[in-house]
């Protein structure tokens, strides 16, 4: 039997080619977080906002509709040095008829050179993080305590919040909404957690965690959907089952 080699120049052609080959390395140009959240004074984007709401002790479900507007008031340092803009909210009736009034609402977005921080109800999320990449994950709710809604509602939606992995689901795309068409947008997949929802079973316990939102190129935060809730049968209890919690759900109807 006749064995062929391969000559030395051969093997060293094959050799520097492998080494290429197991050095080169993926280049992602990530693109920038002010293209997704645009941040000036003076700035605006309004929403059409459905409130979800548990009254008479949780026993009916209400939807309260109205408009909201965002407005960046002013350009500010927080206690820390960072700079920060500070957002006014203004609200009206649902079809626009009424003129806009204050609120007594303020947050404020913080930027820093891989991350977006809001500042809402003294809690601070982590809304956007770089790259901004299809998969890339990070702990959003990180500055969270365990509970934080605890104050307000009797649930355990809110334990270890501080564990959740928001995500960008995907690469940007077309979203459309209620009749409202928006382009290049990102999406972060924050919690969707459902239990006997919908409650099929009206003597067993129920819940539903669902977070997530989305960013349109060139201007900003266009859907939001943030719904925390459970359900106890309370058998034997006064009252029977009730609910307790909140949901909103809030998309995009006009910006600058």
């Amino acid at each position: 039997m006749r064995f062929f080699s391969i000559p030395r120049f051969g093997l060293l052609a094959l050799f520097v080619s492998a080494l290429f080959s197991c050095n080169e390395k993926e280049e992602f140009t990530s693109e920038a977080l002010q293209d997704y959240m645009p941040l000036a004074v003076g700035k605006f984007i309004s929403y059409r906002l459905d409130s979800m709401v548990f009254t008479n002790f949780g026993r009916n479900t209400e939807i309260h509709s109205y408009q909201e507007k965002h407005v960046i008031d002013a350009e500010i340092t927080d206690n820390l040095g960072n700079t920060s803009y500070r957002v006014n909210v203004f609200q009206r009736d649902s079809a626009g008829l009424q003129s806009w009034q204050p609120t007594t609402t303020t947050y404020f977005i913080t930027p820093f050179s891989d991350q977006v921080e809001v500042v809402y109800d003294n809690l601070r999320f982590i809304s956007m993080h770089l790259p901004l990449k299809d998969g890339y994950s990070w702990k959003g709710n990180k500055y969270l305590s365990n509970n934080p809604y605890e104050t307000l509602f009797t649930f355990s939606n809110d334990d270890n919040m501080i564990d959740w992995d928001y995500y960008y689901d995907g690469a940007p795309s077309t979203f459309s909404y209620r009749g409202n068409n928006y382009s290049e947008v990102f999406t972060v997949e924050q919690a969707d957690e459902s239990y006997n929802v919908p409650i099929t079973d009206p003597n067993a316990y129920a819940a539903r965690s669902r977070s997530v939102e989305k960013y349109s190129k060139n201007t900003g935060l266009i859907y939001k959907q943030y719904e925390l809730w459970e359900y106890q049968p309370n058998p034997g209890g006064p009252g029977g089952p009730y609910k307790t919690g909140f949901g909103i759900t809030m998309w995009m109807i006009d910006h600058n």
